[in-house]
C-alpha cells in the first residue's frame, strides 16, 4: 500500500475548490428558498451535485490526505464536515471502520445472512440507500451525540436501536473514544446551519429540498460503489463510470476500487490507478439493481455477482 510520500498532495487546489465549493453550495440553498418552484428544483438538483464537493473533501481529510500537514489536514476536515453535516471525528471514525468491515458480515446492505430477515435487510435498502434515510441518520445521530452522548455507551442502545440499523460497529467504535471533542464538533455543524438559517434567510422548505436531493444522490452512491462486488474487504467497490461532471464534483469518489486499493492515495491520482481490465459498470445499472432487494449472502470470499458481457 502506498504510503502519504508516494504522493504529492495538492493541498493549495484542495483550499481552492474548498472556497469555491461553499459559497456555491450557500447561493443553492438561498434559490431554493426564495425563487419559484422551477428554479428550486434547478438549485436542489444541483445541490445534489455540488454538495458532494466538501463532502469529499472531509473525505480526503480522514484519510490524512488533504493536507500533509496534520494540524491544516484536521482544520479542513472539520470545515467541510457541516455540509454533510456531521463532526469530522465521528466521520473519522465510521469511514476508517468502513475500510476495515467493508463487504464483511458487519457490513453487508445487499445480500441477507441466514441468521437476518430479509424484510430487515430490504428495509434498509430500501429506505436508507435507496430513498435518502441513511443520509438521515447522519444529522440524527450527531443530533442525538449533541443530547444524550451518553447513549453511544448505553448497552441498551448499542444492543437495541443501533443494532436494528445495521450501525452497531460503528457505536461500538465511538463509544472507545473521548467525547467531548466530538460533541463540540456536533455543536459546530447544527451552529453552522442555524447561522446559514439567519444570514441567509432559509425556508426550511428550501433547505429540506436542496438536503433531499442530495440525500438521495449520496446515501445512493455509498452502496451503489460496493453492491454485487466482490465479499473481499478491500476489493469489494467498483470504480463507476459516471458523467465528466458528475465524477468530477465528487472528486473522483467514484472511483472507489482505485481507492479501497489505495486509499493513501489523494483524489487526482485516482484515475491514473483505475485497472483497464477491471469491469466498470455504470451507477445505474448497480442503483435499478439494488431495487431488486437483497438476496442470500454468499460466503466470504465470493465472487462479484454482477455480471458482465
Amino acid at each position: 500500500m502506498p504510503d502519504n510520500a508516494t504522493y504529492e498532495i495538492p493541498e493549495k487546489r484542495n483550499i481552492a475548490i474548498f472556497m469555491l465549493a461553499l459559497p456555491a453550495t450557500w447561493g443553492l440553498l438561498w434559490i431554493a428558498s426564495h425563487s419559484s418552484i422551477g428554479w428550486a428544483l434547478l438549485a436542489a438538483w444541483a445541490f445534489s451535485l455540488v454538495n458532494h464537493t466538501p463532502f469529499s473533501l472531509m473525505h480526503e481529510a480522514v484519510h490524512g490526505v488533504f493536507s500533509s500537514n496534520r494540524t491544516r489536514n484536521d482544520i479542513f476536515g472539520t470545515l467541510c464536515s457541516p455540509a454533510l453535516p456531521t463532526s469530522f471525528t465521528l466521520q473519522k471514525i465510521a469511514h476508517l471502520g468502513h475500510h476495515r468491515r467493508n463487504r464483511t458480515d458487519e457490513e453487508l446492505y445487499d445480500y441477507y445472512l441466514p441468521n437476518q430477515s430479509k424484510a430487515q435487510r430490504n428495509f434498509q435498502v430500501y429506505a436508507g440507500n435507496l430513498l435518502g434515510f441513511y443520509w438521515f441518520s447522519i444529522p440524527v445521530s450527531n443530533l442525538i451525540y449533541l443530547v444524550a452522548p451518553w447513549l453511544y455507551t448505553s448497552r441498551a442502545f448499542i444492543e437495541g436501536p443501533a443494532r436494528q440499523l445495521g450501525f452497531e460497529p460503528y457505536i461500538r467504535d465511538i463509544a472507545q473514544h473521548s467525547g467531548l471533542k466530538i460533541w463540540f464538533e456536533c455543536l459546530y455543524a447544527f451552529s453552522y446551519h442555524v447561522a446559514l438559517w439567519l444570514l441567509l434567510d432559509l425556508t426550511w422548505q428550501g433547505w429540506l429540498l436542496c438536503y433531499w436531493a442530495f440525500a438521495l444522490h449520496w446515501s445512493a452512491l455509498q452502496y451503489v460503489d460496493h453492491a454485487w462486488s466482490p465479499r473481499d474487504v478491500i476489493h469489494g467497490a467498483w470504480n463507476l463510470k459516471a458523467l465528466p461532471l458528475t465524477r468530477g464534483l465528487a472528486l473522483n469518489y467514484h472511483y472507489h476500487l482505485a481507492h479501497h486499493c489505495h486509499p493513501r492515495a489523494p483524489w487526482v491520482y485516482l484515475p491514473e490507478l483505475v485497472d483497464p481490465e477491471q469491469p466498470q459498470p455504470t451507477f445505474w445499472r448497480i442503483y435499478f439493481r439494488l431495487w431488486g432487494g437483497a438476496r442470500p449472502a454468499p460466503p466470504m470470499g465470493a465472487p462479484a455477482t454482477l455480471k458482465f458481457p
